[in-house]
């Protein structure tokens, strides 16, 4: 593993781009490292890499695997301490404006504009002496059960994150997606109780992937609805699974996919126009989709979840909490207080 972390240190100081990342209870970490500057981009999804794609669709970089060596190594868990470092709040107004944007959206679905929308926010905390390749092994020792990945490219920046969430798992013909929503923080029981707006919210997210998934693809199957957990958050998880029909493409289904209703809303188009319009930033790559093409036959993508986008002096968070008809702005504004919390840990391990 040293030999991996010291050669991705070695592409941050020749400005070269690189990815590091390992897959959900996996023990392997992978490394593209790609020989040159060059910026490339996905048109087909043909290509072979690892992509790194926009909420929006405007975007889709790729670190390709022929212009890149690739390297992997073991991780080894580790018990590692974390400073429970008492946490600055958001600010009053960061607050009130979160609430203002949750009410105008509640407000939308009373207008019968969409069924859901996913709102977010950005926060920005200042950084001092801050290790990228360090703070991805914190990650991966903090988060085994997630996607954790480090991405850094000279014309796109610095990214980390451990998502839960996988967009889409293909092999030939095969392919497997989730429906994943809802948000509770771990109390330590056993006992795990979703209300009503949490199932509701959930059984949207599936059913709107089965009726996409129907028109390019057979032979579907859905799990039940069971509960993960992502480091001190539950989620609700169902598996959809099926066989891609002969005259359909990979990038068919990944652009009936993206961006899904647990990080856009239904309908989709509807809810993109609202978040775009109201959020008053712009979610770059967060909530966009990340991780395998092509590679040894099999794409493995996830949603970028969790994730927080590094600049010279500071860390951008990006939290999002899906809003329906019985959201509260107050709960919603606490949800995304223990999701920050996610990321927050590995800045002050």
């Amino acid at each position: 593993m040293k030999i991996i972390v010291e050669r991705a240190k070695i592409q941050l100081v020749q400005n070269l781009p690189f990815v590091l990342y390992k897959k959900p209870q996996d023990f392997n970490i992978t490394g593209l490292f790609q020989k040159n500057d060059t910026l490339f981009s996905v048109t087909d999804f043909t290509e072979k890499g690892f992509v790194f794609a926009s909420f929006d669709g405007t975007k889709t970089f790729l670190i390709p695997e022929n212009e890149s060596e690739i390297s992997s190594a073991i991780f080894q868990k580790e018990e590692i301490s974390v400073l429970e470092k008492e946490q600055d709040l958001p600010s009053e107004t960061a607050k009130n404006q979160f609430e203002a944007l949750i009410s105008k959206g509640i407000q939308a679905i009373e207008n019968n504009e969409f069924k859901k929308v996913v709102l977010s926010r950005k926060e920005s905390l200042n950084l001092i002496d801050f290790d990228l390749i360090a703070a991805f092994e914190k990650l991966m020792q903090l988060y085994p059960t997630t996607f954790v990945y480090c991405f850094y490219h000279p014309k796109v920046g610095a990214w980390l994150g451990a998502t839960p969430e996988q967009l889409l798992k293909a092999n030939n013909s095969k392919f497997q997606t989730i429906a994943l929503a809802g948000t509770q923080k771990d109390t330590g029981s056993n006992e795990i109780l979703w209300q009503k707006k949490e199932q509701e919210e959930q059984q949207f997210v599936t059913d709107y992937i089965v009726e996409k998934v129907k028109t390019v693809a057979s032979e579907i199957l859905v799990s039940k609805p069971y509960n993960l957990k992502a480091g001190s958050i539950w989620h609700i998880k169902t598996e959809i699974s099926g066989t891609l029909n002969s005259s359909s493409s990979l990038q068919e289904v990944i652009q009936l996919l993206h961006p899904t209703p647990a990080v856009c809303g239904l309908p989709k188009e509807q809810a993109k126009e609202f978040i775009i319009e109201n959020e008053n930033y712009s979610r770059t790559f967060y909530t966009g989709f990340l991780g395998e093409l092509n590679i040894k036959n099999q794409t493995d993508l996830f949603v970028n979840l969790r994730c927080m986008e590094i600049d010279d002096t500071q860390a951008h968070l990006f939290i999002g909490c899906g809003i329906t008809k019985d959201s509260i702005p107050e709960k919603e504004w606490e949800e995304s207080v223990n999701k920050s919390a996610t990321m927050k840990k590995v800045l002050f391990v």
